[in-house]
């Protein structure tokens, strides 16, 4: 693109209100690969990092101590050779203390002139979508963070749960959309409670995890949406912040959106290989290892969201048997999800073991085992960015690195990280 090539992405800022950032933003990846220590990298760095909010009693334990799982375990061990699930519920005053904590850890270390956001998604159902919502987002609030992006749903009434917090003037609010109509539908609903979004992240199909498109996906183009929810907007005069995701791999892929009106970038495929990411190693180096014929879109997720991952994914063809009692984050009022009814359709061998379920996988039990392998198109790539060691192992990169190169970079050229004689040790 013409007069791109001697800008840099540090020639840009992203401004929310009175702040100004380094327009970078860190998208939020669960379960706890966006970790706290991710971050508040890129908080100290001058942009924006965002927690995930996914399974929030789950991470509680794994990084702050706590027993959340194993006392909702406790209280559901009735259930657990049973597939009805209705009874599974999570207590509100537990789910607000694990999501406040997280955040206050997370807040009370934060430095630099950055800020951290926190991805909170409506299809994290729970057994209760409307009021665990409710909770987790003000829980969020009354842990003290800066930012909260609204993912994985309409939330149409997302706004109207918190309308009455103190701080919900205060709080910058996001929303994640993959289409000019999504965004339409959300703004109705914002006018409703009063509240515009103070930016707007626009998802395409290239991005990791669950899309907001259908089988059709491929159809779809980021810079050609972009351009329709940036004309929406100045159609209807809202100077709201427009930030591109999904497919951005260099710091000139974010100039060129950035000269054409995007306030920022999130970026988050890159940052999976990070020693900060909640990855452990021997996923890490998958992802340095995949090749473009191991990245898919499949229908495996419970939630009905088509869902990118690699092809040497564990999750893929198990039989584990559902783990609602310590997780549950997928089931609905009625305590129904996809994987329970796949693993009661699939038969058993002539011993009597489950046959590999095929059709869905158990969601909260294989992101918590970090067994599902869920990326940006462009994973394969990454092997580009870093250095294979004399063991054929790939060389890990700090999350500062990552950021500086974004920032700094120009002609799609990627900076290898300084030579290391050992590999960095994973979580």
């Amino acid at each position: 693109m013409a007069g791109t090539l001697d800008k840099v992405v540090d020639d840009y800022r992203l401004r929310l209100g009175a702040s100004e950032y380094v327009p970078i933003v860190i998208g939020g990846m669960g379960v706890d690969i966006s970790t706290a220590d991710l971050a508040l990298q890129a908080c100290r760095l001058g942009g924006i990092g965002h927690l995930s909010d996914a399974m929030s009693l789950f991470v509680a334990d794994q990084t702050l101590g706590s027993r959340f799982t194993k006392a909702k375990t406790s209280r559901h061990a009735a259930t657990k050779d049973d597939l009805d699930k209705s009874t599974v519920k999570f207590l509100s005053e537990e789910l607000a203390e694990a999501q406040r904590r997280l955040v206050e850890a997370t807040m009370s270390a934060k430095h630099g002139d950055g800020a951290i956001f926190i991805n909170v998604m409506e299809k994290l159902t729970m057994g209760a979508p409307t009021e665990t919502l409710r909770v987790r987002m003000t829980a969020a609030l009354d842990g003290g963070i800066d930012g909260i992006t609204l993912s994985a749903g309409l939330h149409t009434h997302s706004l109207s749960l918190i309308e009455d917090h103190p701080r919900f003037r205060d709080v910058k609010l996001g929303i994640i959309v993959s289409s000019v109509r999504a965004l339409k539908i959300f703004l109705r609903s914002a006018k409703r409670a009063g509240r515009l979004p103070d930016y707007v992240v626009v998802e395409g199909p290239l991005a990791g995890g669950h899309l907001g498109f259908g089988d059709d996906w491929a159809e779809y183009d980021l810079a050609e949406i972009v351009a329709e929810v940036l004309q929406l907007l100045g159609n209807e005069s809202l100077d709201i912040p427009v930030i591109p995701a999904g497919g951005i791999f260099t710091g000139t892929d974010a100039v060129e959106f950035l000269a054409t009106g995007a306030a920022a970038v999130q970026v988050a495929t890159r940052f999976t290989v990070s020693e900060e990411a909640g990855l452990p190693m021997r996923a890490k180096q998958q992802y340095f290892a995949a090749n473009e014929a191991d990245v898919y879109v499949s229908n495996v997720s419970p939630t009905g969201y088509p869902l990118r991952l690699l092809t040497t994914s564990p999750c893929l063809g198990s039989n584990v048997k559902p783990q609602c009692e310590p997780f549950g984050y997928a089931l609905n009022t009625k305590g129904e999800c996809g994987y329970l009814d796949a693993y009661a359709a699939t038969p058993v061998d002539e011993s009597g073991k489950k046959l590999p379920v095929t059709d869905k996988i158990c969601l909260c039990y294989h992101f918590s085992k970090k067994n599902c392998y869920t990326c940006g198109h462009y994973v394969y790539r990454l092997k580009d960015t870093t250095r294979q060691l004399a063991d054929g192992s790939y060389q890990l990169l700090s999350a500062e690195h990552i950021f500086r190169d974004y920032q700094f970079s120009r002609d799609h050229e990627i900076a290898l990280p300084p030579e290391r004689l050992v590999v960095s040790k994973g979580r």
